[in-house]
């Protein structure tokens, strides 16, 4: 499984030219333009760095950070603030919100690069753990998680079913609709994602990541 950054910042130069040179890496980056949004994408993908701009409209770095830190979903994410604003006091701010580097624009992407490799080293295995790992049970319509066993009803069943049976691809919600419900049904455009919401409640937040406007995977 890679690794997926969280990249926020008001300036849309800086997102494009960033994600282009990250996405070269293998990674796999995700984009907000402000604080508030870099929030709700965050809870969504579930990022493992999120590098974020100090100076923000809406929500600014600080106070993004700090979000961050509350959230029982993402307080263990690496957070690195890209900030021109470079003075011992601001650098402070920021350590003191929570943050877990610091580096100054303007951005080199070389020194990025080298930089963003150096602090993915120091995240643990983001290999699943052994007793947090799903097993599917198709005979029984039954998921094992460690030494507990979750009875699903049958279409949140086929949809896990689906999404597990290849990890870290992404299924659109076209091929979903098309599989699990088949294409001579009509379901509600929303269907899928209270299957997803009720799926997260049983089987966990960190498993099934959304990809914003175009699907699901499992990870």
């Amino acid at each position: 499984m890679g690794y997926r950054i969280l990249l926020i910042d008001d300036e849309a130069d800086i997102l494009e030219f960033v994600k282009y040179n990250l996405s070269r890496d293998g990674y796999e980056v995700f984009t907000a333009a402000n604080g508030a949004e870099g929030l709700q994408v965050a809870l969504e993908v579930k990022p493992h760095l999120i590098l974020l701009d100090m100076m923000m409209p809406v929500l600014d770095g600080i106070e993004t950070c700090k979000a961050i830190r509350r959230s029982p979903v993402l307080k263990n994410v690496m957070v690195v603030y890209l900030s021109a604003v470079g003075t011992e006091e601001t650098q402070l701010q920021g350590y003191d919100a929570g943050a877990d580097d610091y580096i100054n624009k303007p951005i080199k992407m070389n020194i990025l690069r080298s930089r963003v490799q150096a602090i993915l080293k120091r995240i643990p295995s983001i290999e699943e753990p052994a007793n947090d790992k799903l097993e599917i049970d198709v005979e029984h319509y039954l998921v094992k998680k460690g030494d507990e066993t979750i009875i699903l009803p049958r279409k949140e069943f086929s949809l896990l079913q689906l999404l597990h049976s290849e990890p870290g691809k992404l299924f659109t919600r076209e091929e979903i609709y098309a599989k699990v419900w088949g294409s001579n049904v009509i379901v509600g455009d929303r269907t899928i994602d209270v299957h997803i919401r009720k799926l997260r409640q049983k089987i966990g937040e960190e498993h099934i990541v959304t990809i914003k406007g175009v699907g699901y995977k499992y990870e």
